[in-house]
Formats: C-alpha cells, sequence, structure tokens
C-alpha cells in the first residue's frame, strides 16, 4: 500500500502541471488487436481524463482494412508505406475505421467508465483534406513520375471545435482518420500524420504515438529518450534510423514545430505505457520536443 501511495505523491505534480491540458494519442499496431493491451489503454484514458487531462484518440486500422480487402478479394498496392486506394477502397477504409474500429474503441472507454464520442474527420468539419501524391523512380529510365495514390489525403484545415465542445462536455473524442476534400471526395489519411496534425491545430500538450517498438534506439540499441529535431535529422543523415521509423519521427517534428509541447514515441504493446511514461519521472519512450531557447 505504501508503494501504491508513492506512486500516486510522485504524479502529483504531473497531474497538477497538465490539468486542464489536451493529450493526443495515436492507437494502432498489434496492441489493437490484444484484449489486454486494449483494456490497458482504455483505462490509461479514462485516467487521464478523471484527473483532469482531455484525451483526443485517433486511431489507426490498417491490417483490419487489409483483412476486409482480402475477404472481398481485392488486391493492396503500397508506395511508401501508403496503401493506393481507389473508389471501393476508399469505401471498405471508411467502413473499417469510421465504423466497426471506432465504435469497439467507444465501446473499450465505456466499459472502463468513459464517456467517448465516435467521429471521423468529415464530422463537424474536422479536417478537411487534400490529395497526396507520390514521385517514383522508373527503373527502366530512372525517370521520376508522379504515382497516382488514389484517394490518399493529408490534412489541408483543421477545425477543432468539435473536439473542444466535446472535451468540454467530459467526453473522450475518438477519432477515425476519414476526411472529405473540398473536391467532395473521401480520402483515407495516414493516422499518425492525423494525430500530428490534430495535437499541432489543439496545441497540445503532448502527443504520444503508440507503436510496435520500444522507442528510437541507437546503433547500440539503447533506447534514445529525448531528441530535438535537430538530433533527428543527424540520425537520419547517419542511418540510425530508418525505414517505418521516419515517417512516425517526421510526424513528430510537424507537431512540435506547429505548437504541440512534446511528443512521445512509445510500445503500446507495454501495459499502461503511457502513463509510465508521463507520469513518472523514468519515462518509457523517447520524447521529441524544440529545443530550449539560448
Amino acid at each position: 500500500m505504501l508503494a501504491k501511495a508513492e506512486t500516486l505523491i510522485e504524479a502529483l505534480p504531473y497531474f497538477q502541471r497538465y490539468s486542464g491540458r489536451t493529450f493526443v494519442v495515436k492507437y494502432g499496431g498489434h496492441a489493437m488487436g490484444d484484449p489486454d493491451a486494449a483494456q490497458d489503454f482504455a483505462q490509461d484514458i479514462v485516467l487521464l481524463k478523471a484527473v483532469g487531462i482531455n484525451p483526443v484518440v485517433v486511431h489507426g486500422g490498417g491490417p483490419q482494412i487489409g483483412a476486409m480487402l482480402r475477404k472481398m478479394g481485392v488486391e493492396s498496392t503500397f508506395v511508401d508505406g501508403l496503401r493506393v486506394t481507389d473508389k471501393q477502397t476508399a469505401e471498405v477504409a471508411e467502413m473499417v475505421l469510421s465504423g466497426a474500429i471506432n465504435k469497439e474503441i467507444v465501446g473499450w472507454l465505456a466499459q472502463s467508465g468513459g464517456k467517448a464520442l465516435g467521429i471521423s474527420g468529415k464530422d463537424g468539419g474536422l479536417v478537411t483534406a487534400r490529395k497526396v501524391s507520390r514521385t517514383a523512380k522508373d527503373p527502366d529510365s530512372n525517370i521520376e513520375r508522379v504515382v497516382d495514390l488514389g484517394f490518399v489525403g493529408e490534412p489541408e484545415t483543421i477545425d477543432t471545435t468539435i473536439l473542444e465542445t466535446a472535451s468540454k462536455a467530459g467526453m473522450i473524442p475518438v477519432v477515425a482518420p476519414i476526411a472529405a476534400g473540398a473536391d467532395g471526395h473521401t480520402y483515407n489519411i495516414n493516422a499518425d500524420t492525423m494525430a500530428g496534425a490534430i495535437a499541432a491545430a489543439l496545441g497540445a500538450a503532448r502527443l504520444f504515438l503508440l507503436t510496435d517498438v520500444t522507442g528510437v534506439l541507437d546503433k547500440q540499441g539503447t533506447l534514445l529518450t529525448d531528441l530535438t529535431p535537430r538530433d533527428i535529422e543527424q540520425l537520419k543523415a547517419d542511418g540510425t534510423i530508418s525505414g517505418g521509423m521516419i515517417p512516425k519521427l517526421e510526424t513528430c517534428v510537424h507537431a512540435v514545430e506547429g505548437g504541440c509541447e512534446a511528443a512521445v514515441v512509445l510500445d503500446g504493446r507495454v501495459g499502461h505505457a503511457m502513463l509510465l511514461e508521463f507520469f513518472t519521472s523514468r519515462g518509457a519512450g523517447t520524447l521529441i520536443r524544440k529545443a530550449a531557447s539560448a
């Protein structure tokens, strides 16, 4: 009992410092499919709300979309980790993300005693999307060509009214990464990108990216606990970070340079990792924030 009391005392300064502030949490990866991890996640989010912090959840669902497409006999192709999305794929993505997954997370939060509101970027004009395009080198001519990703988008504008209204009413917004464009089409948006843009627009105290890795590791496999955007550029240049970690860290950099106080990459498979990172002095992931002014 004494150990529990000491843990609460250790957390007290963090409760006080961030009461009334917003945390944006991107939830995805393999932890999403694990019932025990899902319960831990839901409890963490409800606890944040109970101590006066306003959590906003943005979720992914790539594996679930892929599974549904395979059931329908639709093959997927990827460019730079983004699924090429034709009209049929976009409809499936919206059905899976805004429907099944979104409401499942709302249900988990309700079971843990929270009041959650499931929405997508379409609701309340939250996100207006623009079409994403990528270039790739032709293997024969080595000439760069534009690759049409179909209905893949990125946030162009964000109106946080619906999030702020829900939070003030005691609810926890759960956001599916789907949005309409000015052209009227529906776009699928990478969940990390969506979460980072929302965190910047809200001026969030924290952006948490729950992943399937411990955090950012150096070349010896040791966890790097604190990074600045300049550090990240150096780690990219010397090959310490590569592959899928690069776009995640770029999302963190865009968020902190756009108004979010700090971003954290941490392992969503670890029970209560988010609370360990935030409410203890030890931390559990990699924190990214702008360098202090000289």
